[in-house]
């Protein structure tokens, strides 16, 4: 409620419109402290205190929101403070979650039914056909869609959690890597210019390199999970006396609605922008936003409510994912100025390390540096951040520096499966488990998941791809 007066009061001030843009070079990096906290508080809170943590963490988020908030009000001014916050919400975290709570729904309202056997044939197939997905109907909306069946597959067998991290990592990341329409980086830089099929031309190798074995990789492991002596239960919870198909089908249509709306939002230029409180608004992202919501109240209205209990939908999930993503979206704001600042700013070494000493670009560095922010901080700003490091020309990107934004884009796309924060699906995919009862990895059990399995098939696909 304090956070919302805090808004409140920003929103009327009449300065906050013609605030200056926020300098990154002036900053010291302590402005990073909210965000780690915020980072830090995810990996901690749920092992130390876990109900705390459960029960609390909505304000947690709000406590370190205004740790950046206020302090940066008192020094630089209530408008600058205002004004930054206001963009944040307006032109990247308002669309960011309606767009999420679109697919959630949408997704929520399609119901397999029938009784899958979550053997590890079924499973790896269930994974692929979600990274196919993944590229056409965005990593949310294809890890919303295919995670209930799933979980539901496996719910006679007593190991499911890395069934879970392999889904995060195949569906909810890398299988988003082929299509603007697969993952927001990618989505940036078609807005910046780059053609529609750049990156399935490109980046198909790659991803089938990675995603391929990741399928093997986990099609061994669950085999031997599920050849254990006692790994399914006495009696699957699931009968099988229901016929295998869809139910909710005006979804599917829904589906398809999202996926136009977020198409239009890049294909069509309207010259009429609004200034909304100094943040600037387009009217095809407004059109876009608006029809998004539409497509929620539709999907809720027109799908039966035997689906969302079959489903055993809720909305904990995306709730937990909104007051997150929302102190995310508000600490990461100097984080990002820093890293716009170039060699100029705090993060100076950062930026500088992916040139070489005469000029060229690194494409290893660029991958490499590209992904492990993005593992962490937002990965659609992070690729904007070393697009426009590597120029910002979108032409000359996809041509005689294509390796550079091969580099860019796979790092941003790939890499956001190292951590629970890379990207949004992450926890999302994560809230669901645990709330059928999934014993999922701590932040960092998490971590140690990712390293094993994912950073020696990045350090491969650097020797193969991604070296100069």
């Amino acid at each position: 409620m304090r956070f919302m007066c805090l808004l409140g009061s920003l929103l009327i001030l009449p300065g906050i419109a013609n605030a200056a843009e926020m300098n990154g070079a002036e900053l010291s990096p302590l402005w990073g402290i909210p965000f780690a906290g915020i980072l830090l508080s995810i990996a901690l809170f749920p092992l130390m205190a876990p109900q705390f943590w459960h029960h609390h963490f909505g304000k947690v988020t709000v406590a370190w929101s205004l740790a950046f908030l206020v302090p940066f009000a008192l020094l630089y001014g209530v408008e600058l403070a205002g004004a930054n916050m206001i963009h944040a919400l307006l032109a990247e975290y308002i669309p960011f979650i309606i767009l999420l709570t679109a697919l959630f729904t949408v997704s929520g309202g399609i119901f397999i039914r029938g009784n899958l056997h979550g053997s590890p044939g079924l499973n790896t197939s269930i994974l692929g056909i979600g990274a196919v997905l993944s590229s056409f109907m965005g990593t949310t909306g294809a890890s919303m869609l295919m995670i209930r069946p799933l979980i539901r597959a496996n719910d006679n067998r007593k190991h499911v959690a890395h069934v879970v991290v392999f889904f995060i990592f195949i569906v909810a990341n890398a299988g988003g890597s082929l299509t603007p329409l697969g993952d927001p980086p990618l989505f940036l830089g078609f807005l910046k210019g780059v053609d529609f099929f750049w990156t399935v031309k490109t980046l198909l190798p790659e991803t089938l390199f990675l995603v391929g074995s990741l399928l093997l990789i986990f099609y061994l492991l669950d085999s031997w999970f599920y050849h254990r002596r006692e790994e399914l239960l006495p009696v699957d919870p699931t009968p099988d006396s229901r016929q295998i198909g869809f139910d909710g089908k005006v979804n599917f249509v829904l589906l398809g609605g999202v996926v136009c709306l977020v198409l239009m939002s890049g294909l069509w230029k309207s010259p009429v922008v609004f200034t909304i409180v100094g943040a600037e608004v387009a009217l095809q992202s407004i059109v876009r936003d608006l029809g998004l919501v539409l497509i929620i109240f539709l999907s809720l209205k027109l799908t039966p409510s035997q689906v969302h209990s079959d489903n055993q939908f809720s909305w904990g999930p995306i709730q937990e994912v909104a007051k997150l993503f929302a102190g995310i979206f508000l600490t990461i704001i100097p984080v990002i100025a820093m890293l716009k600042a170039g060699v100029s700013g705090p993060f100076g070494p950062v930026v500088a390390a992916v040139t070489q000493p005469n000029g060229s670009p690194d494409v290893m560095m660029y991958f490499w540096i590209t992904g492990l922010l993005s593992s962490f901080l937002d990965n659609a700003p992070t690729y904007l951040v070393f697009f426009n490091t590597a120029g910002g020309n979108a032409q000359e990107l996809m041509t005689t520096m294509s390796s550079t934004l091969a580099a860019i884009s796979a790092g941003a796309v790939f890499m956001g499966a190292n951590s629970y924060i890379g990207n949004a699906p992450n926890l999302m995919v994560k809230a669901i488990a645990e709330d059928r009862g999934i014993k999922m990895p701590s932040f960092f059990g998490y971590m140690a998941w990712s390293l094993c399995v994912l950073i020696p098939l990045f350090v491969v696909m650097t020797f193969i791809w991604f070296r100069q």
